[in-house]
């Protein structure tokens, strides 16, 4: 079975993979997380943070080849793991997150897009350092289609996000691409558009890409689906 590392989005830490763990331990995986820093237990000053104190704290993290499963903005820090450290990564799985291109800083991929559903959520700090989501609108961005209790349990948790990793290009090459890699597209995902999702995986082949009816939250709003998934998924 598979060595799952889970890998949370912006804002968010290891907290948020609560529900999805112990089902894919039902189906006989190893599925761990942890917090990027800066968020969740981690208490590394935001000034000190950058794209690639992400991909440190994820390569530290792994001693075996993983799977490794990246949410919303993690696309970001997981890809460059990939690029720095092919050996320990069997395959990436995109779950509704940014897959790289280019030069773009995931930053830029988010304002190209025509549907641009975070402008009116997004709360800058004075500094211009980090950024959060307005609690009052957590719920129709990252949460709608989630049990009851959800929205309480994360707003208490969420934290703000730097800026830094975000503007910060992720250069692929010749490691990247050996090694597989799925996506999740999100249909009702509220956060990154489905469109968007959409082209990010123009060109990929129709085995490595793969739908849940859900928003961006699936680890919470179906977290036995999401399991049966990456379960078939690796194999």
């Amino acid at each position: 079975m598979a060595d799952f590392l889970l890998i949370h989005g912006s804002c968010h830490g290891a907290w948020c993979w609560r529900d999805l763990i112990p089902e894919l331990n039902a189906l006989g995986h190893n599925a761990r997380a942890i917090d990027l820093p800066g968020h969740g237990g981690d208490v590394t000053p935001i000034s000190d943070i950058t794209l690639q104190s992400y991909v440190d704290a994820i390569l530290s993290a792994i001693r075996t080849p993983v799977v490794l499963v990246g949410h919303s903005m993690a696309g970001f820090p997981i890809s460059l793991a990939v690029e720095q450290a092919p050996d320990k990564i069997s395959r990436l799985i995109y779950l509704c997150a940014y897959v790289p291109e280019g030069t773009l800083t995931l930053a830029e991929m988010r304002r190209r897009s025509p549907e641009q559903p975070l402008v009116d959520a997004i709360v800058r700090s004075e500094d211009r350092k980090s950024f959060w989501v307005d609690p009052a609108q957590v719920e129709k961005t990252f949460y709608h289609d989630c049990p009851e209790g959800t929205v309480a349990y994360a707003n208490i948790r969420l934290c703000p996000q730097p800026i830094l990793p975000q503007d910060t290009p992720c250069p692929l090459g010749k490691a990247y691409a050996s090694v597989p890699r799925s996506y999740i597209r999100c249909t009702d995902d509220r956060t990154i558009p489905p469109a968007a999702q959409v082209e990010m995986t123009q060109g990929w082949p129709e085995r490595d890409v793969f739908e849940l009816p859900t928003g961006h939250s699936p680890f919470f709003a179906d977290p036995k689906g999401l399991a049966a998934l990456l379960h078939r998924i690796a194999g």
